[in-house]
């Protein structure tokens, strides 16, 4: 061990919000038991990449005794939270989970020869599940987990992607209707996933896709902030300049308006 710069959480400052954990470029912040905390020593250059990602200001750099950075371990760590590199979209191999089986639905999604989704959310429609198919499922393909969704699927070419957050589609009334039909979806949770993992994923599909815009569902709430984080990161990875709104939740499921 040796004295050296590395961060230190205070976790009574700390509200889970996921915002640090894609701000580090070495992997060594999660969100553990509701609280961001530092994985392992050997993870942090103690170069503080993250305090600007902060709303609660619980990051600082701190002089300590701790195990040196080690890159070697880093890079090992990074490799295994990386997700595959683009290519040709593979069937699920023999005994393996159907579930994860990329499928398209009868139901089309926006493209070139259909008309472009309208802005969320203004303007959505009132729900009114008699006049809307009796309610008929808005979903145009599967899986919808950001983690299952394959890269190159052909759901996401030319499409407006909607990235939410778990708890959205439980919260708002009608959200197929209001907020889905007509655009593919891809859930997550950058509270309870692995938020580094979640960046390389969507990173890949920007990049081995031609989604024309990506639209975040979030909560209010801080921790859904991350959502964001993930989105902004993984956009600048892929290098690809995807336009990105933000549409905010209520816990009562008003929507609250775009950004």
């Amino acid at each position: 061990m040796a004295t050296r710069k590395i961060v230190r959480i205070d976790e009574s400052k700390c509200d889970g919000c996921g915002q640090c954990v894609p701000a580090c470029a070495e992997g060594a912040l999660r969100i553990i038991d509701g609280k961001a905390r530092l994985v392992s020593d050997v993870y942090c250059d103690g170069l503080g990449a993250c305090l600007g990602h902060c709303p609660q200001d619980a990051i600082e750099i701190i002089e300590r005794e701790a195990d040196e950075f080690d890159e070697q371990a880093v890079e090992e760590r990074l490799e295994q939270h990386s997700a595959p590199k683009p290519g040709p979209t593979a069937a699920a191999p023999s005994g393996g989970c159907p579930g994860m089986q990329a499928q398209s639905f009868s139901l089309p999604v926006a493209g070139p020869s259909s008309p472009p989704a309208g802005p969320m959310p203004r303007g959505l429609a009132t729900f009114d599940a008699d006049a809307d198919g009796n309610g008929a499922s808005g979903l145009s393909h599967w899986p919808i987990q950001l983690k299952l969704i394959p890269p190159n699927a052909p759901f996401l070419q030319d499409a407006d992607l909607v990235l939410t957050a778990d708890c959205a589609p439980a919260a708002v009334p009608g959200f197929h209707e209001r907020l889905l039909r007509g655009r593919p979806m891809a859930l997550a949770c950058p509270k309870l996933d692995d938020a580094p993992a979640h960046v390389a994923k969507l990173a890949a599909v920007l990049a081995g896709s031609t989604v024309r815009k990506l639209t975040i569902l979030r909560m209010e709430v801080p921790c859904c902030g991350g959502l964001e984080s993930i989105a902004q990161s993984a956009r600048d990875a892929a290098g690809r300049d995807v336009p990105i709104e933000v549409v905010t939740i209520s816990t009562r499921g008003r929507v609250k308006g775009a950004e």
